[in-house]
């Protein structure tokens, strides 16, 4: 790639982002005050990361270069709901991504043994 079409790359993302960010400064003069808009605006970040991430665990089992098997959609299926579940039990982000790694390495070694 031409360092040219890098530079301008860069510069529309820095601008868009800019953008995104300034923006409510433009349309909102005040304090918001109405708690649904301050709980939407508080709350955008994390659906945003969640819609993004959460595609990405079923594919996170299968190995590059092979065709999902039914042993790797299992393996993401039992570790989407050791997650959720250890989420619900307010564990922390730590134990979660642990024991969910452990959960979908369990079942793709049992998997292989029955």
């Amino acid at each position: 790639m031409e360092t040219r079409y890098l530079i301008i790359c860069m510069a529309i993302m820095a601008g868009v982002t800019f953008l995104i960010r300034v923006s409510p400064l433009l349309f909102f003069k005040k304090k918001i005050e109405n708690n649904w808009v301050q709980d939407f605006f508080y709350y955008i970040p994390f659906c945003v990361l969640a819609a993004m991430t959460f595609p990405s665990v079923f594919t996170s089992t299968i190995p590059t270069g092979e065709v999902a098997s039914a042993q790797h959609i299992v393996a993401a299926v039992v570790a989407t709901q050791v997650a959720l579940i250890l989420s619900w039990l307010n564990r922390g982000l730590v134990v979660v991504a642990l024991v969910a790694v452990a959960s979908a390495i369990l079942v793709e070694v049992a998997w292989m043994w029955f």
